[in-house]
């Protein structure tokens, strides 16, 4: 999964990012959900397959990416 951005309306929900996106569930990251950057500029942060991320333009609803998403874990032993 890879990280993209997207402008969407106010208050946008998954569904009607997936919509907007023509994604289908099993190209998103349902657990991630759709998740608020800039609430001024509509800004909204979405998991997705690369393949999605290769078939949509992000520019083209205002975003960017695709971005890499590493996983965030503890650096050395836990304390």
């Amino acid at each position: 999964m890879v990280l993209i951005t997207v402008r969407l309306p106010p208050q946008a929900t998954l569904e009607q990012a997936t919509h907007r996106l023509g994604l289908r569930d099993e190209e998103v990251d349902l657990g991630y959900d759709l998740v608020l950057i800039d609430p001024r500029r509509g800004l909204y942060g979405l998991r997705v397959t690369e393949a999605a991320a290769g078939r949509i333009s992000p520019a083209a609803f205002g975003g960017t990416g695709p971005h890499s998403d590493p996983r965030i874990e503890p650096y050395g032993p836990p304390r």
